[in-house]
């Protein structure tokens, strides 16, 4: 009892109001909100404060960024949606709220746009070189199994792709990247795909913020072979799988592409099945599935591999 009316005296305040209702359309950052709400900073962070506290809303830190949004679990955001639903269409106030929330939307997805063109030489050129990414995500779809996956964590996410690819299969996904500008591009592609229940956070491969055992469905796709440790994110990967859960790797088999190496920053030029069986033994996981995908002129080419591992 306490905690609810914690909770509905943190709502029962108008600027705390509009904070809720905003943050019911996507994360945003105190700058974001002090822009959208005209008002300082101190004021924002205070509002902010009180409805963390009360587990209306959770802050998620990002490098020198910190996000809000609304709870992911418990009544706070139950009560926060239906706040959100019973304000008033017509209020002038909370309809001003919500164009500079959209010119902020689009500011945002225009530096992520911006980033992802810098970046989309390089991943074309490697696109190149394997069979399409139709093949390689239809393959990783049918060895991650059926599902459903109530929790999904996709390790170095990139663009999104892996949590779009399995988003009609999870109930919660949730992509971690240490890259700022890459975690913005995934946003935009998520929310312009109406992926609700999929988020996006800064963390380290070697220090996932997820409890022991508490992830269905682990992907890594083509993160690996950037990594100074792989060995140390397959077992990462493995601590929070839950028994039962599945960790789906995808990346290259060995290969002598040097290039690679010296132009777009891959420290590892492939993996073979051994090394890759060991590292998910030492995880203590057991491989259940791994499968070699050739492309069709293999001089020059190389091979995209998936091992699924499983937690007994």
């Amino acid at each position: 009892m306490d905690t609810l009316v914690t909770q509905l005296k943190a709502l029962a305040e108008p600027t705390r109001l509009r904070i809720v209702t905003l943050l019911a359309r996507g994360e945003l950052t105190v700058s974001e909100l002090v822009q959208i709400l005209g008002q300082s900073q101190p004021r924002v962070s205070r509002h902010l404060k009180l409805l963390t506290d009360a587990g209306v809303a959770e802050r998620m830190p990002e490098g020198a960024f910190v996000f809000y949004r609304l709870s992911e679990n418990g009544g706070g955001r139950r009560l926060a949606e239906v706040a959100d639903e019973l304000a008033p269409d017509d209020d002038p106030v909370l309809s001003r709220d919500l164009r500079r929330l959209e010119s902020i939307k689009q500011a945002r997805a225009e530096a992520a746009q911006a980033y992802f063109e810098r970046a989309a030489e390089d991943w074309d050129t490697i696109r190149k070189l394997h069979l399409s990414e139709d093949e390689v995500e239809t393959a990783m779809r049918n060895a991650a199994g059926k599902g459903p996956f109530g929790l999904m964590v996709d390790v170095g996410v990139g663009t999104g792709r892996m949590l779009e690819v399995f988003a009609d299969k999870v109930k919660k996904g949730v992509g971690v990247d240490i890259n700022h500008s890459m975690l913005n591009v995934a946003r935009n592609h998520l929310q312009k795909a109406g992926l609700d229940q999929c988020s996006v956070r800064q963390a380290d491969v070697g220090a996932l913020p997820f409890e022991d055992a508490s992830a269905d469905l682990v992907t890594v796709h083509q993160v690996l072979h950037y990594l100074e440790d792989p060995a140390l994110a397959v077992a990462e990967c493995g601590r929070v799988l839950k028994p039962g859960g599945n960790l789906l790797i995808a990346d290259f088999g060995p290969h002598q592409l040097e290039f690679l190496r010296d132009e777009h920053y891959h420290r590892r030029l492939g993996f073979s099945d051994d090394e890759m069986q060991d590292w998910i033994e030492r995880a203590g996981l057991v491989l259940s599935h791994h499968e070699a995908l050739h492309p069709e002129e293999p001089a020059g080419r190389l091979t995209v591999k998936i091992w699924v591992a499983k937690r007994g």
